[in-house]
């Protein structure tokens, strides 16, 4: 059966969903996007996602074509319409069609913003046989652009440092800059040494993750240590254990990094008991 999408206000089968030529987001990736995982139905994280989207595109002096209030409803609508039990609902805002291509951005009191959404079916989203083995990663060199506190669409190097990882027989890559590891190619990075979680602390060179948030926020109410700085890619290679987090992943244990075994190679109890609690927790919130 056709998935339903949303496009610009009108829900369509996806055969039928176009954007124009035109549209920025494809020509220039002047656009931002959000992932809100959809566990039992309902929508895990959606207040930070929102904001986040907020935030994004007040960085980018884009203007949204919905409010808050609109977006939950389409959410929630584009879940009922596709049947979703467990799965993600992608959102995509750009700055619109201005009709032909050029670098200066056009008056958004005649382009509008562009919006799409479509949904991912992903049955057993939070049962990921991942988690029980764990990742492996490789670190590669950070290129990216500067403000990657941003959710942009510009996903170009982390596309390819994810193809570099599997060429390598891995599952993922851990961007470094200066010898410090700033974040995985879609998701937060963390270690665990001595019983304390170590990640790199908010700034424009990491993106501000709404799974990040909340299991920071879990981990000190569990009465963890958490430390918020920068960590080298030899640290990482030492520590006792190793996890990401993301709205799709959730708490994801890292058990190699650059070949290197960490710990016992196997899941770490930290990343283990975090993934809990925050599985446990999120649902209660969940709409």
């Amino acid at each position: 059966m056709s998935r339903t999408v949303y496009v610009n206000g009108a829900y369509l089968p996806e055969e039928e969903a176009k954007i124009s030529v035109f549209d920025r987001g494809f020509l220039m990736a002047d656009a931002v996007y959000e992932v809100t995982s959809v566990l039992g139905g309902k929508l895990i994280d959606f207040d930070g996602h929102a904001a986040r989207l907020a935030r994004s595109l007040s960085e980018l002096d884009m203007q949204s074509p919905v409010t808050r209030d609109e977006l939950l409803a389409i959410h929630r609508e584009m879940v009922a319409r596709n049947g979703i039990e467990d799965g993600l609902v992608y959102l995509q805002v750009t700055r619109g069609n201005p009709g032909d291509r050029d670098f200066a951005f056009p008056d958004p009191a005649k382009v509008p913003s562009g919006i799409v959404l479509f949904t991912q079916s992903k049955p057993g989203l939070a049962d990921n046989p991942a988690a029980k083995v764990g990742m492996k990663v490789i670190s590669i060199p950070d290129i990216r652009w500067g403000r990657r506190d941003i959710k942009t669409v510009q996903l170009l190097y982390p596309s390819m440092g994810k193809m570099m990882a599997k060429k390598a027989g891995c599952d993922d890559a851990w961007f470094t800059e200066d010898g410090a590891v700033t974040e995985g190619t879609s998701n937060n990075a963390y270690i665990v040494k001595g019983g304390t979680i170590i990640t790199r602390q908010l700034s424009e060179d990491i993106l501000h993750g709404i799974t990040r948030a909340a299991v920071l926020r879990f981990a000190n109410e569990a009465q963890m240590i958490v430390e918020e700085r920068p960590f080298t890619i030899d640290e990482a290679k030492a520590a006792d254990e190793a996890f990401v987090t993301s709205a799709s992943a959730f708490v994801m244990p890292v058990v190699e990094i650059d070949g290197v075994k960490l710990g016992s190679g196997k899941p770490g109890p930290v990343a283990t008991r975090l993934r809990e609690i925050y599985l446990d927790e999120s649902r209660k919130t969940a709409v």
